[in-house]
């Protein structure tokens, strides 16, 4: 069974209403990126950064998956589907796939200021001050900032290395690292790069590129790789 490796944006949670992505000016949503997305945002004002994930939180809720990602579950049944996503959303779990690496953390899940490895699913939409871990620490939302490690970077890669399909869906490949994946593709794997603004794709050979949104393009190569299966 071949290995169809994903890397997924802010464009396949578009379609189902979430803005997940940072505008040109510097604002996410109206809000500065750098006051609710940094450790320094957060030691500066907690409620801020919790207000702003509780929203980010609600609105993932009413949301629903689209046809890309049911496209993706429907994969799995002649392929081997790992999917690495950027996005803190829980919509590709919620369609039914399997194998997901979520590289930029988990929106409905918190952790422990005091001890990264302790962390808890979020029931609902807010998490407030003074809801604590086990240690008597605030929690705060699970989510890697700017200027923080991204902890599950290395699977990501060992991953992308067995791929024998790589589908770019929805991202500029402009966030680093996880636009650098696309440079540890085996040579011999074939790339297809689903985005209405279609990122650059250098120094790789054997690319397809559909300049459409993901709940048609995904559909569309989908289908294709279904009908290459006996």
């Amino acid at each position: 069974m071949k290995h169809v490796v994903v890397l997924t944006g802010a464009g396949i949670s578009a379609e189902s209403g979430l803005k997940t992505f940072r505008d040109s000016d510097g604002l996410w949503e109206g809000y500065d990126i750098m006051e609710v997305a940094t450790p320094e945002g957060w030691r500066k004002n907690q409620e801020l950064v919790l207000d702003f994930y509780n929203m980010r939180r609600k609105a993932a809720m009413e949301a629903q998956p689209n046809a890309a990602h049911y496209a993706l579950v429907e994969l799995e049944s002649k392929y081997k589907v790992s999917i690495i996503t950027q996005n803190v959303d829980d919509l590709h779990d919620r369609a039914g796939s399997t194998n997901i690496i979520h590289l930029h953390g988990e929106l409905f899940k918190s952790r422990s200021t005091i001890n990264p490895r302790l962390t808890y699913r979020i029931n609902g939409w807010q998490l407030k001050q003074g809801d604590t871990c086990e240690k008597g620490s605030q929690l705060r939302p699970d989510i890697v900032w700017f200027g923080e490690a991204v902890p599950m970077m290395d699977l990501a890669l060992k991953i992308t290395k067995t791929a024998d399909i790589f589908m770019v869906i929805g991202t500029s490949l402009q966030v680093y690292p996880a636009a650098g994946l696309v440079d540890d593709v085996p040579e011999s794997s074939r790339i297809f790069v689903i985005d209405p603004n279609l990122p650059a794709i250098r120094n790789k050979e054997n690319v397809v590129q559909l300049s459409e949104k993901a709940g048609t393009g995904v559909v569309k190569i989908i289908q294709k790789l279904l009908s290459e299966v006996d």
